[in-house]
């Protein structure tokens, strides 16, 4: 996949909109009742930015990264503040955060997963975007040293030095982004005096990866 391992600077996000979409088919029987499925194991992020910037050297700079992006190209990290914890936005990051696993003596990649509801009915999101410096992992609730781990970046999956023991639970803490790619090929900026201007809102949609 063609993809850019840079961040969109947060300033270009502050004022953006967005939020999770799902796909839902449905189909309405004779007897009134309703038949529903989704094609989709997981939701799909969308965003608009850009709309609240007045700088023109902020619009500029957005306008460079766009360019950078060859618009639709590629894709690049975005940080969603109202979601980038494995915790709440508001609280700290701990290694017990969400549950990656359990060990069997012998495995020793685990992906990073992001759990959303609780028992049968909720849904695991894989992280693939984590970012450095912020990861901590535990096995059987003691936190093992960064030593003891490798983190792919790019990918989301940790790696343990060591195989956990059978039945030991392996968990994580860490901050992440969101793969995503523009969805338009273009970008409109309304210049309104010689130091401010007016830009439309630029659409982004979260990449599978």
């Amino acid at each position: 996949m063609a993809f850019h391992e840079v961040r969109l600077p947060a300033r270009l996000a502050f004022g953006s909109t967005g939020g999770v979409e799902r796909r839902t088919e449905i189909v309405t029987l004779g007897s009134g009742f309703e038949r529903r499925s989704t094609p989709w194991a997981q939701g799909r992020r969308r965003y608009l930015i850009g709309a609240n910037l007045k700088s023109l050297d902020d619009m500029a700079t957005l306008t460079a990264f766009f360019e950078a992006r060859r618009g639709r190209l590629y894709g690049f990290r975005f940080r969603d503040f109202a979601d980038f914890r494995s915790c709440a936005p508001s609280a700290a990051i701990t290694p017990l955060d969400q549950r990656l696993g359990v060990g069997d003596g012998v495995r020793t990649t685990y992906e990073l997963i992001k759990r959303y509801g609780d028992g049968e009915t909720a849904v695991d999101r894989r992280i693939h975007k984590p970012v450095g410096g912020t990861v901590r992992i535990a096995v059987g609730a003691d936190e093992l040293n960064p030593e003891a781990f490798e983190l792919d970046l790019t990918t989301g999956a940790v790696t343990l030095a060591s195989p956990p023991a059978a039945g030991a639970v392996v968990t994580a803490g860490f901050e992440f982004d969101v793969p995503v790619r523009f969805d338009a090929d273009r970008i409109d900026v309304t210049l309104e005096s010689f130091a401010a201007g007016r830009m439309a809102a630029a659409p982004l949609i979260e990449v599978r990866i």
